[in-house]
């Protein structure tokens, strides 16, 4: 499975953005589950949200409930990070990860946010 996340960029506090990670070679019968990571400078690798491709169940870190949402498109084989109020220290490089794995990742799209 190759995964291409896209849609970074700079934004100013408040802002949106969508990010999107496409899975070519990904079948729900091999893989469960995708979601998002993120790694901000300095700091650890942190994971921010987990999809279930067969339900669409989806778990949240704490630090971003409420204000991300992900979602899969199946007819796409996409994975989608809508990420509103966004906040300076949401700057990281986000990465997307089959079976919600943090080994199991894209080269990422970084996302900057700052006034």
């Amino acid at each position: 499975v190759q995964l291409v996340e896209s849609g970074g960029g700079l934004v100013h506090p408040g802002n949106s953005l969508r990010l999107s990670c496409a899975a070519s070679g990904f079948s729900a019968q091999d893989y469960y589950a995708i979601g998002w990571y993120r790694q901000a400078p300095g700091k650890e690798r942190e994971g921010i949200s987990c999809v279930s491709v067969i339900d669409g169940k989806t778990t949240y870190a704490d630090s971003v409930k409420g204000r991300f949402t992900a979602s899969w498109d199946n007819a796409k084989n996409t994975l989608y990070l809508r990420m509103d109020i966004l906040k300076p220290e949401d700057t990281a490089i986000y990465y997307c990860a089959i079976m919600c794995d943090p080994g199991r990742t894209g080269q990422g799209t970084q996302v900057t946010v700052s006034s």
